[in-house]
């Protein structure tokens, strides 16, 4: 199937009312759920309306579902608030008891994690983006890592030194994790060995644009200048194996194929539906029902996927 980019005129709103509606999953019968601080989650509901479930604290990030339809939720609590704390936890939505997975690894205390990937064994990836709050998490500090919280409840460390790690999937064949470095303005790739631990990373495809220190003596940037930011932030595969990337800050989807071309498949240079973009859900009875998170709108942008989506665990 050709990579038709997706026109802004076909992008429709879902969920409005929504806060900070960073990440989106869908479960395997079809209801779409939306990351929100106000709760934990909220329910996109096929009539407008709203259903919020949970009271996570902090800011409720990334979310995925395991295959028994509980979310997990990587929360970035402490990344605007200093001594703040951004734990992983679950959500069960039908009782909206939440439980703490991780606070902390190897006496590390969770302030940023962003993103949580559940794997057919029913393992939890995790990356966290930074130990620092504020402007500081943005300075250029590589001490994001990404681990793993086991079927056992143990935690393992997996990978260090990576610069904002945000995004984390995995290939459908589970050889590979994928990470967002989003101040890198590219994606890694970490292989998968036997025995679960991580080989040498690798940049996945070119790097998707100009850093921000790029630009920065040009500053205040217009939507053309912005629109030439790489900056990353979630990702997922569609079944034909190309890996779509968000671009928020210059309000751009891609798609690296794997031949690692890049096509752009979504662009709204000036926001005018799509505001800073941040992960790719898709979901539906064919798995072309893309959705698309937001830092900054209030509510996620749906449209027709021209290519299906890699289903997940709980959608298999």
């Amino acid at each position: 199937m050709p990579l038709t980019p997706i026109r802004k005129d076909q992008l429709t709103k879902v969920g409005v009312g929504a806060q900070r509606p960073e990440d989106v999953v869908v479960s395997r019968d079809g209801r779409v759920w939306l990351a929100d601080p106000e709760s934990a989650v909220v329910e996109a509901l096929p009539d407008g309306t709203l259903n919020r479930v949970g009271n996570a604290g902090g800011t409720p990030n990334g979310i995925n579902m395991d295959a028994e339809g509980r979310i997990v939720i990587a929360n970035v609590g402490g990344l605007e608030t200093p001594g703040g704390r951004g734990p992983v936890q679950r959500l069960d939505v039908e009782s909206g008891e939440i439980e703490v997975l991780a606070d902390q690894i190897d006496g590390i205390p969770l302030v940023s994690s962003n993103y949580p990937h559940v794997d057919s064994q029913g393992r939890i990836w995790v990356t966290h983006s930074t130990s620092q709050s504020g402007a500081d998490a943005f300075s250029g500090e590589p001490d994001g890592f990404l681990f793993r919280i086991e079927t056992d409840g143990s935690l393992t460390m997996l990978a260090t030194e990576i610069l904002f790690a945000n995004g984390i999937t995995l290939d459908p064949q589970e050889e590979n994790a994928y990470v967002c470095s989003t101040l890198g303005c590219h994606v890694l790739r970490f292989p998968i060995n036997e025995d679960g631990s991580l080989g040498e990373r690798e940049v996945y495809g070119p790097q998707l644009g100009k850093t921000v220190a790029d630009l920065a003596a040009m500053r205040p940037l217009s939507a053309e200048q912005r629109g030439e930011l790489g900056l990353t932030d979630g990702c997922g595969f569609d079944q034909e194996g190309n890996l779509w990337v968000t671009l928020p800050m210059s309000n751009k989807v891609v798609a690296i194929t794997p031949q690692f071309e890049v096509v752009t498949m979504i662009e709204d240079l000036e926001g005018e539906i799509m505001q800073a973009p941040t992960n790719v859900s898709w979901g539906g009875n064919d798995m072309s029902d893309l959705y698309i998170g937001s830092i900054r709108s209030n509510y996620v942008v749906h449209a027709r996927a021209p290519i299906p989506g890699e289903p997940l665990v709980h959608q298999r």
